[in-house]
C-alpha cells in the first residue's frame, strides 16, 4: 500500500516537471525572429539555444565577425525540423529585416543611418547603406558648403538622413547628408559652449583666410584667430603665421552664444611683453633693433621679441627725401633707432632713424657763414633758378635775379649747364625751414652802387645806343648798366622834330647824356639828351659873354639868366 502511494507521487512529479519544462518552450513559429545563445561553434556551423526543444543551426559564413560561445544573437526561424532533425535557422535574414527596420525607424523618427558614398551618378551620388541596398543622395544634399570638388566624396563614410522612402515593386531611398551635417555642426557649437571656457586651450584646423585673419575649424563649426591676436608682435598677413591645414593649438580669449562668436589666440600662449616696457625703455632710448618689414609710409622695427616699432619715412633722414625704405633699408637689416613715443595700451611704438645722428642743419650757418665763397656744382635747374649741391642732402637755390647785377635772366639755361662747377656765395640761411640761397652777381660790387656813388643828378654821362625806336632810346653806361631816354628826353620840339633827332642817332654810336635819375634799388637809371645839349648850349654861352663885356652881351647875359631863374 505504501509503496503504490510512493509511485503515485513520483508519477505527479515527473507530469509536473514535464508540464513546466512544456512552459519553458517558446510558442514558436516558422519565420519568426527570435533571440538566442550561441552554445557551440565547430568549423561551418554555430548552434544556438533559441529555447526551443533543441538548439538552431546557423552557417558561420553569416557572421561577419568570428563568433563567440556566449554571445546573443537575433536569428530568423526558417525549420523547426528538418529532415537530418535539426532546427533551421538564418541570421542573414535577421540582419536584413532589423536592418529595414532600421532605415524605417530612422526615416519616421529623422535618425541618422550610416552609409558609404560609393558612386557619382548624374544629379548626385549612391549611397551604400549596408545589406546591399543603395540610396541615391543629391548633389546639393552632400554637405552644407560650396560644392567645389564633387569627385573627392566618393569613398567618404558618414551619417544621413532619410529624406524620402518609397517601397511600391522597387525600394527608393533618398537621403541627405547635409541636414546631418548642419545638426552636428549645431550640436557640437553647443556642446563647446556648454563645457569651454575663456582660457582653455582648444585644437583646431586653420580653415580659410581673410585680410584680418584666419577662421580655425574646431569640429564643424568656426573660431575667428585675428591677426592681432597671432602675435603680440606687427603682423600685415596671416599667412605668416599659419598655413591651410595647419592643426594647431589656440587659446580661448572670448565665447559668445548669442552671437555666436569665438575668439582665439595664439599671442596669449606668452606673456604680453608690453606689460615691462617701461622698465626697460625711456623716451630718447637710443635702441638697437631688426628691420622686420618694409612699407611705403616707413619700415618696422623689432626692438625685442613681441615689440615693434614704426620708423616713418619722414623720420629716416634729416635731408635727403626718401621716396621708399628700401632705399635706406632690407629686410633683416640691424639698425640703431630712438624712441621718439609711445603707447602702451595701443602697443604702438614710434621711432627714429635719422635722430640717431646730429641734424646738419642745425650748425649750417657755422659750416656755411653768409658771405662765404663756395665752388659747387649745377645739380639741376628749374624756371625761377637753378640748384647747386651743396653737400650731400643738402642744395641751395641759385635765384635768377641773383645771377647778374645787370642783365635779366628769363632761364637760368641761359648762362648756366647742369653739371657746370661754379663759384657762387652764400647770401642767406634759413634753418627753420632748411634753406640756402646763393648768389653768382654777389661776388663782384653792385655797379649801380658805383654808379649811383660816381654820378648824382644832373652829371653827364657816356654812353653806348643800344636801341632806338619812336619811343626813345636805350643806352649802356659804365658797368654794364641800361639807362632809358624817353621820348620827352630825347629831342627838343622847338628845334628840331622826332623824326629828325631818331634819324640822328644809330646802334653803337657813343653818345653823352645827363643823369636826370638813378635809383640803385629799383634798378633805374633815367637820362636826358635834351638836357645835355641844354647845358652845352648854356656853357656856350657863358663862355661867350666872359671873352666879351660889351653892353649887348651883358644885357644877354642878364636876359639868359632871367630865363634860368624861370
Amino acid at each position: 500500500m505504501e509503496h503504490d502511494e510512493k509511485l503515485k507521487e513520483t508519477e505527479k512529479l515527473e507530469e509536473e516537471l514535464q508540464e513546466k519544462y512544456l512552459d519553458t518552450l517558446q510558442p514558436i513559429v516558422e519565420g519568426q525572429m527570435i533571440e538566442g545563445d550561441i552554445v557551440a561553434i565547430n568549423e561551418d556551423s554555430v548552434f544556438v539555444d533559441i529555447g526551443y526543444k533543441s538548439e538552431g543551426k546557423l552557417n558561420i559564413a553569416e557572421f561577419d565577425e568570428k563568433p563567440k560561445i556566449g554571445d546573443r544573437v537575433t536569428v530568423v526561424l526558417i525549420k523547426k525540423e528538418s529532415r537530418d532533425g535539426n532546427v533551421i535557422l538564418s541570421k542573414q535574414q535577421a540582419d536584413e529585416r532589423l536592418f529595414w527596420k532600421n532605415i524605417k525607424d530612422a526615416f519616421a523618427n529623422k535618425e541618422p543611418i550610416k552609409g558609404k558614398i560609393v558612386k557619382r551618378v548624374k544629379g548626385g551620388y549612391e549611397v551604400d547603406l549596408g545589406k546591399r541596398i543603395i540610396g541615391f543622395v543629391p548633389l546639393s544634399k552632400i554637405d552644407s558648403g560650396r560644392i567645389e570638388d564633387p569627385d573627392r566624396y566618393v569613398g567618404l563614410e558618414s551619417y544621413f538622413y532619410i529624406e524620402k522612402l518609397y517601397n511600391k515593386g522597387k525600394v527608393n531611398i533618398v537621403a541627405t547628408r547635409k541636414e546631418w551635417v548642419e545638426d552636428e555642426r549645431e550640436r557640437r557649437r553647443k556642446d563647446f559652449f556648454e563645457k569651454t571656457k575663456i582660457g582653455d586651450v582648444v585644437e583646431g584646423r586653420v580653415k580659410s583666410f581673410t585680410s584680418f585673419g584666419a577662421f580655425i575649424d574646431l569640429g564643424g563649426f568656426d573660431g575667428l584667430l585675428h591677426i592681432n591676436d597671432m602675435s603680440w608682435g606687427h603682423i600685415t598677413s596671416p599667412k605668416e603665421v599659419v598655413k591651410i591645414g595647419d592643426n594647431i593649438k589656440v587659446k580661448v580669449i572670448r565665447l559668445d552664444e548669442e552671437e555666436n562668436r569665438i575668439n582665439l589666440s595664439l599671442k596669449h600662449f606668452s606673456e604680453d611683453p608690453w606689460t615691462h616696457f617701461e622698465e626697460k625703455y625711456h623716451v630718447g632710448d637710443i635702441v638697437q633693433g631688426k628691420v622686420t618689414k618694409l612699407a611705403d609710409f616707413g619700415a618696422f622695427i623689432e626692438i625685442e621679441e613681441g615689440i615693434e616699432g614704426l620708423v616713418h619715412i619722414s623720420e629716416f633722414s634729416w635731408v635727403k627725401r626718401i621716396r621708399h625704405p628700401r632705399e635706406v633699408l632690407k629686410k633683416g637689416d640691424s639698425v640703431e633707432v630712438k624712441i621718439l613715443s609711445y603707447d602702451i595700451q595701443q602697443g604702438k611704438l614710434s621711432l627714429g632713424l635719422k635722430q640717431v645722428y646730429p641734424n646738419p642743419w642745425d650748425d649750417i650757418d657755422k659750416r656755411y657763414p653768409i658771405g662765404m665763397r663756395i665752388k659747387r656744382k649745377v645739380k639741376n635747374m628749374t624756371g625761377f633758378g637753378a640748384f647747386l649741391e651743396i653737400e650731400d642732402g643738402i642744395d641751395g637755390l641759385l635765384h635768377v635775379d641773383d645771377l647778374s647785377w645787370t642783365k635779366k635772366v628769363d632761364d637760368p639755361s641761359e648762362v648756366l649747364e647742369n653739371g657746370q662747377e661754379i663759384e657762387v656765395m652764400v647770401i642767406d640761411i634759413d634753418k627753420e625751414n632748411q634753406r640756402i640761397k646763393l648768389g653768382l652777381k654777389q661776388l663782384s660790387e653792385d655797379p649801380w652802387k658805383s654808379l649811383s656813388k660816381a654820378f648824382r643828378r644832373g652829371s653827364i654821362i657816356d654812353g653806348k645806343v643800344l636801341e632806338v625806336n619812336e619811343n626813345g632810346m636805350t643806352v649802356e653806361v659804365q658797368g654794364g648798366i641800361a639807362g632809358r631816354i624817353n621820348r620827352s628826353n630825347l629831342f627838343d620840339p622847338e628845334t628840331e622834330t622826332l623824326e629828325e633827332a631818331l634819324k640822328k642817332y644809330r646802334e653803337g654810336d657813343e653818345v653823352k647824356a645827363v643823369v636826370v635819375e638813378i635809383n640803385p634799388k629799383r634798378q633805374r637809371l633815367i637820362l636826358s639828351l635834351r638836357e645835355y645839349y641844354k647845358k652845352q648850349q648854356h656853357e656856350e654861352i657863358v663862355k661867350y659873354l666872359h671873352d666879351d663885356d660889351s653892353e649887348e652881351k651883358v644885357a644877354l647875359s642878364e636876359f639868359i639868366k632871367g630865363k634860368e631863374k624861370d
